[in-house]
């Protein structure tokens, strides 16, 4: 009896599994069912205005887009980086305009708010719609129905459509330039710095900074090194200059910026080996190599299917000084001389010190600032001892005696070449001005 008895309960246990298999089945499959393109119009032409802001609000639906990009790395998808409110956009239709058939495909779009949103009601999003299997859509314009007339809609290109070969093997992000930013000297000595270590483009969300910085960037535009993204997100959002919310009536933290590095690792995907996520204060100094790219290259060899590369950040406070280096002709300049400060605070006890990253863009689904949110491969934590963040910045140990930093001079290695292109900088830029 009771072998027959455990025979049952396993048959039944066999049963239940049996029929939850085939209903999960089953509402994956009317899930993507749902999600497919459907033609809703055709013999159209596509019209809409082209909409060429960095950000753009949706009429009355708590949304902003920003841009869009084709993915094809799971399946054929248009991903939209965009910014939405966690509680109130509940749902988002993707209208593709195909020509020259002149069909016009609806898709319903998956939403994806990151995590990492930091108890601010609007957050980084994923705007996902699968595109129509016989159409490769330039434009696409988004909807919160999938009833209406896609001529009153603003349209997106949707870029990385053609795959590139990398015009670049480093590209940095900056985001987000504001509070009338005007750390001149700082900033252009991390920009030399970038160039020796082998960057070729730095992308800038900017939001505003000084009259005197807008020289010194449309030197680097002009030069070709700077690329500059607008940044205006304050004509749409009450912002914070804080990563946390404080409950202060603001909408999103830190001017966007985990918006804004999202953006720029998939706006750099066809076009840069890797992507630098990191702020213009800081500078990853390699210890045993001379640039990046031998790092990278020794990186990579020792961690195959890599694709995010963490490297922690030490503080250099800028109110603790070497003598060194006291170069008169940039003490006019505003902004901190990082070649005077060369003594770092020691790790803090059970504080673990934040990272920022290389990543391999095509490896990235979602970043937040210090770690990735979801990737394909593998993250590895580059040891101390091979690379570490040079964080020039208030002291965040202020109470800490000099005698307990550490001095460490790694950047004087790099002297003679920073001191010759920054006295290049400034002399068509800001001490001509001066003259």
């Amino acid at each position: 009896m009771l072998c027959a008895g455990k025979k049952s309960y396993f048959a039944a246990a066999v049963c239940i599994i049996t029929v939850t298999s085939m209903l999960t089945v089953s509402y994956l499959r009317l899930q993507r069912l749902s999600l497919q393109p459907k033609v809703i119009q055709e013999g159209r032409r596509c019209r809409g205005r082209i909409a060429n802001s960095t950000i753009t609000a949706l009429k009355g639906n708590k949304t902003f887009i920003i841009s869009p990009y084709f993915d094809d790395r799971e399946s054929k998808v248009t991903r939209l980086i965009g910014i939405v409110h966690h509680e109130d956009v509940k749902q988002l239709y993707c209208w593709f305009c195909c020509q020259p058939n002149g069909k016009i495909y609806v898709s319903k779009a998956k939403i994806d708010i990151h995590s990492d949103r930091f108890g601010f009601p609007y957050g980084a999003a994923d705007i996902v719609c699968l595109e129509p299997e016989n159409c490769d859509p330039t434009h696409v314009s988004i909807h919160q129905s999938p009833y209406g007339n896609i001529d009153q809609l603003p349209r997106f290109e949707i870029k990385n459509r053609k795959a590139e070969t990398f015009s670049v093997d480093f590209t940095v992000c900056i985001s987000a330039m504001f509070g009338n930013y005007n750390n001149v000297l700082q900033f252009i000595q991390s920009m030399e710095m970038y160039k020796i270590l082998g960057v070729q483009k730095v992308v800038i969300y900017k939001n505003n900074c000084s009259h005197l910085m807008e020289k010194v960037l449309k030197f680097y535009i002009e030069e070709g090194t700077v690329e500059i993204i607008p940044w205006p997100i304050n004509s749409h959002l009450r912002v914070s200059s804080k990563w946390r919310f404080t409950q202060d009536g603001t909408h999103i933290g830190y001017y966007g910026q985990i918006t804004a590095l999202n953006d720029c690792i998939y706006r750099n995907m066809e076009r840069s080996k890797f992507v630098v996520l990191n702020d213009a204060d800081e500078i990853i100094l390699p210890l045993k190599h001379p640039n990046w790219k031998t790092m990278m290259n020794s990186l990579q060899e020792q961690n195959p299917g890599t694709g995010v590369f963490l490297f922690e950040n030490h503080i250099f406070p800028e109110t603790v000084s070497s003598h060194m280096f006291n170069i008169s002709s940039w003490n006019t300049v505003p902004g901190v001389n990082i070649l005077q400060h060369v003594y770092r605070e020691p790790d803090r006890k059970d504080v673990i010190n934040p990272k920022k990253m290389i990543v391999d863009p095509r490896k990235v689904v979602q970043t937040s600032v210090h770690s990735v949110l979801s990737a394909y491969g593998n993250s590895a934590n580059v040891p101390m001892d091979v690379a570490l963040i040079y964080h020039c910045r208030k002291a965040l140990q202020r109470d800490l005696p000099r005698e307990f930093l550490i001095r460490d001079t790694t950047l004087w290695r790099y002297n003679s070449s920073l001191i010759m292109n920054v006295n290049k900088v400034l002399s068509q830029t800001i001490l001509q001005a001066q003259k």
